[in-house]
């Protein structure tokens, strides 16, 4: 029988993120998943509250953070995992899936990063390969790569808990959008699939939730309940059907607000551009890259 881990979510509202803290219920051993940097685009301007409050949380609970993952290089947000590495946990391991080497490869030239920037993931502690196992503790888990969002998404199953990063939502959210470089829609509807074979009782904790309809913010269901329900891909939604409304839907959708400061910084781990000459780090801004002429 799989273990239950204890999951504690943070709710970044700015983004609509949920970040996690998984610990093994049998120790004091943790993962934190998917943390996130402030950023406030008009200033220019970082913080850390949010990252702190996952901080005081683990020291409240005494927990041994063993690793920060990501679920991918995301789009909507900066990624707090360096700055939790370099000032609370330098011992847990930073790690994300091997795709990440293709989103470097895809966006260095964008950026125009310059061939002296790594496209190997060596920002990163360890790179995952599709079914590769972890410990957390006593907990198993396992990584299972979905991608279709995202040439590097990752979806992490800790015992019962599985964590989808972007590629699915609550059941009344759908699914995750497929129109940036490297996505792919009838590939993450397979991706999707891998996931519903799992039992139906595992628990899914979501990266992004918006309240449809008002509701109020949710982060977690299960595998049960997305096969039921999901309003994208939901048992009986072909692939050719899913492709055709993820396509149609994402024609609609504008880029994320966050994309180009979230991507630079993602694809180096969480950490920021080094200070030019006179202390100041730079973010790029690509001009008539994206979005609609």
């Amino acid at each position: 029988m799989p273990g239950k881990p204890v999951v504690t979510p943070f709710f970044h509202r700015a983004s609509n993120t949920w970040s996690y803290v998984v610990r093994d219920p049998a120790s004091t051993a943790a993962a934190i998943i998917d943390a996130v940097l402030d950023f406030d685009a008009p200033s220019g301007r970082t913080s850390t509250t949010s990252a702190q409050a996952v901080v005081d949380h683990v020291a409240a609970e005494g927990l041994d953070v063993r690793w920060l993952l990501e679920t991918h290089a995301h789009a909507d947000h900066l990624s707090a995992a360096h700055w939790l590495k370099e000032t609370h946990y330098p011992t847990a391991t930073l790690a994300i899936g091997e795709g990440i080497r293709a989103v470097q490869k895809a966006f260095r030239p964008i950026f125009n990063l310059g061939e002296h920037f790594p496209v190997d993931g060596s920002q990163f502690d360890h790179l995952f390969t599709d079914d590769e196992t972890f410990a957390i503790g006593g907990l198993q888990a396992r990584v299972i790569a979905v991608p279709g969002h995202t040439s590097d998404s990752n979806a992490y199953l800790i015992g019962d808990a599985l964590f989808t990063g972007d590629s699915l939502f609550m059941p009344d959210g759908g699914t995750a959008r497929c129109d940036f470089p490297g996505g792919d829609a009838a590939t993450l509807y397979r991706s999707i699939q891998r996931l519903f074979a799992l039992p139906a009782g595992t628990r899914v904790f979501v990266c992004h939730d918006y309240g449809p309809g008002g509701r109020e913010v949710a982060c977690e269901t299960s595998i049960d309940a997305q096969k039921r329900g999901n309003i994208h891909v939901r048992d009986g939604v072909s692939e050719a059907d899913f492709v055709a409304v993820r396509t149609a839907r994402d024609a609609t959708l504008a880029m994320p607000a966050l994309l180009l400061p979230s991507v630079q910084v993602n694809i180096r781990a969480g950490a920021l551009p080094e200070p030019e000459g006179n202390g100041v780090r730079y973010l790029k801004l690509p001009i008539d890259q994206f979005g609609k002429p």
